[in-house]
């Protein structure tokens, strides 16, 4: 993680029709490191996320990835911008008509020079590096477990080599051990491949595994960002109750048992 930021945002209005989800938020994220973003229910984590990984536009406020405007620039720059990030959907958003194999060749087809047998070749290795054996690849989803979905999902968006992946609740609905593994396989990757990770995720088991720092999304903005121990000395009621509640107690003793 470096001190210099691969997303910045600056006073981000998200709404629908009158309902206002973020007013005036602004956020940093560093290169390299691993955001986890958490909130309570409506406070809008995976509008957060789509909106900064371009599927929807904010209603006003500015946008910079990689130094670039992200909102008022040409067709050609934000294509650019979006073939540098991945985005993984919560259970994989997979195409159900498609195999996993075709699933991840799916972004490699927006670039020129790249044949039907190199195309999958590479969806063979973002196969291998998500966990999934081999032979998942020429599998369903209909065929496949919700943690390999799951994988499946994170493959297609590692799919271009991205330096930034957006996570949107990629533990959820997963059991322990799955979950566990999960985290084990964000961590590998983000420190070998050198990722920026996006991590939306209500599972504190996650933030004590992965992350670097925590942003707290509360009162329509970014209300708190800090580490996890910083986020334990933070006296807000609802920031006090998820840091400090039972659940909290339990991840803190599963990390202090595998630390």
């Amino acid at each position: 993680m470096t001190g210099d930021p691969i997303i910045r945002l600056r006073g981000i209005r998200n709404q629908f029709g009158a309902q206002v989800i973020h007013d005036n938020l602004d956020l940093d994220v560093m290169r390299g490191e691993v955001l986890g973003v958490v909130g309570g229910s409506g406070t809008g984590k995976s509008v957060l996320l789509r909106c900064i990984a371009g599927l929807r536009p904010p209603q006003a406020g500015a946008i910079e990835i990689f130094g670039r405007d992200a909102l008022n620039c040409t067709e050609t720059q934000r294509r650019a911008i979006d073939q540098r990030m991945g985005v993984m959907f919560q259970d994989g958003a997979l195409f159900s008509s498609l195999t996993v194999r075709e699933n991840v060749e799916v972004p490699m087809r927006t670039l020129p020079g790249l044949d039907g047998r190199l195309r999958r070749e590479l969806a063979d290795l973002k196969i291998a590096m998500s966990g999934l054996p081999y032979i998942a690849g020429d599998k369903y989803p209909s065929e496949l477990s919700g943690g390999m979905r799951k994988r499946a999902g994170l493959a297609r968006a590692l799919a271009l080599d991205p330096e930034i992946v957006f996570l949107d609740e990629p533990t959820a609905g997963l059991d322990p051990i799955g979950a566990s593994a999960f985290d084990e396989l964000i961590n590998t990757l983000s420190q070998t491949l050198g990722l920026t990770v996006f991590l939306v995720t209500h599972d504190l088991d996650t933030l004590h595994a992965t992350c670097d720092r925590i942003a707290v999304l509360a009162e329509k903005r970014v209300l708190y960002t800090g580490t996890m121990a910083e986020m334990l000395h933070i006296e807000h009621p609802w920031v006090h109750e998820y840091f400090h509640g039972p659940r909290a107690r339990a991840a803190v003793e599963a990390t202090e048992r595998t630390a």
